[in-house]
C-alpha cells in the first residue's frame, strides 16, 4: 500500500493537494484538500483502468460545478426548512440558498473547505486523514467544530469514509460524501445501463421545495422501488407514466448494518457493482447530467445520511451532536467484480 502526494492547482491563493493511495490490486483512491472531494475510485478490469466514480481532471472544474461532485457536505447534508433551527431553547438562523431553505451547509459549508492532509499507510490500508477547524462565524452554526475526515483504501478494494467531529457547543452534524456513479464501460453510457438496488422500503414524502413533511411513503410496486436491482432507465421511463417526473432527488429510509448494504449500484452488463453500507439511516439518490449538454442523465448521487431535515421530525432521529462528545460515523463503499 501507498501514497503519493502532488499539486492540483491554486485556489484562492492556496495549494490544493491531490492524495493518492493505491493497493496492490492497482484500485486506485485520489482524494484533494478541497473540499476533502472524492476524486477517483478506479480499478483494473482485464488490463485496463476502471473508473467507477464520476470525476473531473481539473481543479477549475471543481471549483465551477454547482453539484457537489464528490465533496464532503456539512455541518448538515440536505435540505433544512427554512434554514430555521432550535437548540436548547435558542433559535438559530442558517443561511438560505436554495427556495428559502438552508442545503448543504452553505456558502461556508465543508464542500467550500481546504483541508490539512496527512497521508498514512499500513500493510493493509492507505489513505489520508483530513482536519480543519470551523468556528460558528464561519457557517452560522451553533459552536466551534473539530472536524476530521478519514479515508482509507484497503487491500480488499474497499474504500471508507469517516467523519469525527467535536463541538464546543450543542450543534447539529449529517454529513456525508456527494458522490456521483457511473460504472458502465469507460462511463461512455448513460445511467439507463446502470441498475440500483436499495434496501428500504419506505421514502420520504416531500414538498414543492423537496422539503421532507415527515410523512414516509411505501414505494412497493412504484418507479420509486429499488427493493430488487432495476435498471435506470426502466425507473426513469415509469416515473414518466406515474407522475410525469423526469428525475430523482429523493430520500429513503433504510436499515443501518455493516455487513448488509443500504444500497448496491451496478452495470446491467453485470461487469461490476459497488455495495455501499453505512451507520445512518437515510439515502438521498439524485439523478444528473454533470456533462451539461442537455443528454441522457450521465450519473446517480448515493448520500448515505440521516433522513433530511430531522431537526424539524422527531421520528426521523436526532443528528444534535451534543458540547463536548466526540461523534463518529462511517460510509464504507466495496467494489465486487463481475463474473
Amino acid at each position: 500500500m501507498a501514497v503519493t502526494v502532488e499539486d492540483f492547482g491554486q485556489h484562492e491563493g492556496k495549494t490544493i493537494q491531490r492524495f493518492v493511495a493505491t493497493n496492490q490490486n492497482g484500485t486506485r483512491l485520489a482524494v484533494l484538500s478541497l473540499g476533502a472531494t472524492w476524486q477517483e475510485f478506479s480499478v483494473i478490469e482485464s488490463a485496463q483502468r476502471q473508473q467507477l466514480i464520476y470525476h473531473y481532471d481539473n481543479l477549475a472544474a471543481y471549483v465551477a460545478t454547482d453539484s457537489q461532485l464528490g465533496k464532503v457536505i456539512g455541518r448538515v447534508a440536505g435540505r433544512i426548512k427554512d434554514g430555521q433551527v432550535k437548540l436548547n431553547g435558542q433559535s438559530y438562523q442558517l443561511e438560505t440558498t436554495e427556495k428559502g431553505n438552508a442545503i448543504h451547509g452553505g456558502t461556508h459549508g465543508f464542500s467550500t473547505l481546504n483541508f490539512v492532509g496527512t497521508p498514512f499507510d499500513t500493510a493493509t490500508s492507505s489513505g489520508v486523514i483530513f482536519t480543519r477547524q470551523i468556528s460558528s462565524a464561519l457557517d452560522q452554526y451553533p459552536g466551534d467544530l473539530t472536524l476530521t475526515v478519514k479515508y482509507t483504501l484497503t487491500a480488499d478494494d474497499e474504500v471508507t469514509i469517516e467523519f469525527t467531529a467535536h463541538s464546543t457547543a450543542d450543534t447539529l452534524f449529517n454529513p456525508t460524501n456527494h458522490v456521483y456513479w457511473n460504472v458502465t464501460d469507460g462511463q461512455k453510457c448513460s445511467i439507463d445501463q446502470q441498475w440500483l438496488q436499495i434496501n428500504g422500503v419506505k421514502r420520504a414524502e416531500l414538498r414543492a421545495d423537496k422539503t421532507p413533511t415527515g410523512q414516509l411513503l411505501d414505494v412497493k410496486g412504484s418507479a420509486y422501488d429499488f427493493t430488487s436491482a432495476k435498471p435506470m432507465g426502466q425507473a426513469l421511463q415509469q416515473l414518466a407514466q406515474e407522475n410525469g417526473g423526469t428525475e430523482f432527488d429523493d430520500a429513503y429510509l433504510v436499515k443501518p448494518s455493516a455487513t448488509t448494504p443500504i444500497a448496491q449500484v451496478g452495470d446491467i452488463a453485470g461487469k461490476r457493482h459497488v455495495e455501499i453500507f453505512s451507520e445512518r439511516n437515510g439515502l438521498v439518490i439524485y439523478t444528473a447530467n454533470l456533462a451539461g449538454n442537455g443528454g441522457a442523465y450521465d450519473a446517480l448521487a448515493t448520500e448515505a445520511q440521516a433522513l433530511p431535515d430531522a431537526v424539524h421530525h422527531a421520528a426521523f432521529g436526532s443528528i444534535v451532536l451534543p458540547a463536548g462528545v466526540t461523534m463518529r460515523t462511517a460510509i464504507r463503499y466495496r467494489y465486487v467484480a463481475g463474473k
